[in-house]
C-alpha cells in the first residue's frame, strides 16, 4: 500500500485514496477492499454489524492513527482492517483570535 493508492468495496459504492499508508488490508462491509481497476466478487453484501457507513470526504483513520484514507465516494459499509474499524478523524481546533 502506497499513498495515493486507490481502492473500492466489493459490497457497496465506497472508494477510499490512502493517506498514510500501513502495512494491513483495508476492509468494508467485512469484506477487503480491492483496486479502481479489479472486479469485486459477484453476490456479496455487507456483513452483519459492518454497515456503519462511510461519510464523503473525510477522513477515517486507524485507533493508533498509523492508517490513514480519505473518502472520495461514500458507501454503507464500514471501513476497517482485518482487527478493527476505523475510526473518522476529527478536525483540529484552531487557537481563537480574540
Amino acid at each position: 500500500m502506497t499513498p495515493g493508492a486507490r481502492f473500492r468495496s466489493q459490497v457497496c459504492s465506497t472508494e477510499v485514496i490512502v493517506i498514510r499508508p500501513a502495512d494491513v488490508e483495508l476492509y468494508c462491509g467485512g469484506h477487503p477492499m480491492v483496486g479502481l481497476a479489479d472486479t469485486p466478487a459477484p453476490g456479496l453484501t455487507p456483513a452483519d454489524g459492518h454497515r456503519d457507513g462511510a461519510l464523503l470526504g473525510k477522513r477515517y483513520t486507524t485507533g493508533d492513527g498509523v492508517l490513514e484514507v480519505l473518502v472520495t465516494k461514500a458507501g454503507d459499509g464500514t471501513l476497517g482492517t482485518s482487527s478493527e474499524s476505523l475510526l473518522p478523524l476529527q478536525a483540529k481546533q484552531l487557537p481563537s483570535s480574540d
